[in-house]
């Protein structure tokens, strides 16, 4: 296990409401000194939407506007060929991300005298990705045992390649897993098997070298997520601080393995962000750890290695709100360190 010792710096989940990279990257530098995160900017362009853009080079795919469908009349297998040759030959190059699917991230490369202590990217999950791709029938490809193995190795590939691009900025790089969809497990409109979630996953992590977190802004069974190789478990303490509660024993293996929380404790819509002060959040972040300790975790080793974040991402927020969360962020986290050392 890597050094995950942040003792509660801000980082963010990565999407922001700005249509322009330039302001986005100032504005995630001017803020996150320690660990800046690359914007994603769905506002500016359909291709920067979760699911579209990390799909350039999966086999047969075609955008329809936000949409994402395989075309299954045409014969793809050549471009499946390509894709495993490049998994087993673990070359990322062959499937970059590029600047009209990610703009903030090459803004990001090219800011100048960053030196932090390290920096994030994300990945959409092969969970929440195969939910969002469909054959011709309809169906999403998360069922497919085919389709569903190559979108991992995909997104395995666009993981690391994003990840030696990040090394530019720092050596220590985080990427984040992005499943939301993993609130739907266990539910009827869920039916794949833990094992098959927890292989898909690791798929992923297998191609991060770096520290690897996954990111879940709701309830989900977090015994599932604590049972992969991560080393960073973000969930949305602000809304589902209880849902994590539930796992005394599976957090404290994760924490005395090095593990470390993430928790996103500022709130991602509107009314909620404008109501609260850092005094407020403060507050919350303490009763949510709470529980904990009376489990039998130090709270020394929540802050220690813990971060703070938002809840989920800030996309869906007029610019000036998502600024004011960023200000929350911040306060807290300067706040909590000052507090607890």
């Amino acid at each position: 296990m890597k050094d995950t010792s942040f003792n509660l710096l801000p980082t963010i989940i990565g999407s922001l409401p700005h249509k322009d990279a330039k302001e986005a990257c100032a504005i995630v530098t001017g803020f996150l000194k320690d660990i800046p995160c690359w914007p994603q900017l769905p506002n500016s362009s359909p291709k920067e939407g979760m699911a579209v853009q990390f799909s350039a080079g999966f086999p047969g795919i075609i955008q329809k506007g936000n949409d994402l469908l395989i075309d299954s009349t045409k014969d793809s297998s050549g471009e499946l060929e390509q894709l495993y040759m490049a998994y087993l030959e673990n070359d990322s190059d062959k499937y970059p991300i590029t600047e009209e699917y990610a703009s903030g991230l090459y803004e990001l490369l090219r800011q100048p005298g960053l030196s932090p202590l390290a920096v994030k990217g994300q990945v959409t999950g092969p969970i929440s990705w195969g939910l969002s791709v469909k054959d011709n029938s309809g169906r999403v490809i998360l069922y497919d045992e085919i389709l569903s193995d190559a979108a991992a190795k995909l997104l395995r590939l666009k993981a690391g390649w994003q990840e030696k691009k990040l090394r530019q900025i720092s050596k220590n790089t985080i990427i984040f897993i992005d499943e939301p969809a993993m609130t739907s497990y266990g539910s009827a409109f869920f039916s794949l098997s833990k094992e098959r979630i927890v292989t898909l996953l690791q798929e992923v992590m297998d191609g991060i070298s770096g520290l690897k977190g996954i990111h879940c802004c709701g309830n989900t069974d977090w015994s599932l997520i604590l049972s992969t190789g991560i080393d960073i478990l973000n969930f949305d303490a602000y809304n589902f601080a209880e849902s994590l509660t539930l796992y005394p024993s599976e957090v404290k293996i994760f924490l005395e393995r090095g593990g470390a929380i993430a928790w996103g404790i500022i709130p991602t819509d509107e009314a909620s962000i404008q109501k609260e002060t850092v005094a407020s959040l403060k507050d919350r972040l303490d009763e949510a750890m709470a529980p904990f300790t009376r489990k039998g975790i130090a709270f020394k080793q929540l802050v220690e290695h813990g971060l703070i974040t938002p809840s989920c991402g800030l996309a869906g927020v007029q610019e000036e709100v998502a600024i004011l969360a960023l200000e929350l962020l911040t306060g807290l986290s300067r706040e909590m360190r000052k507090v607890y050392g």
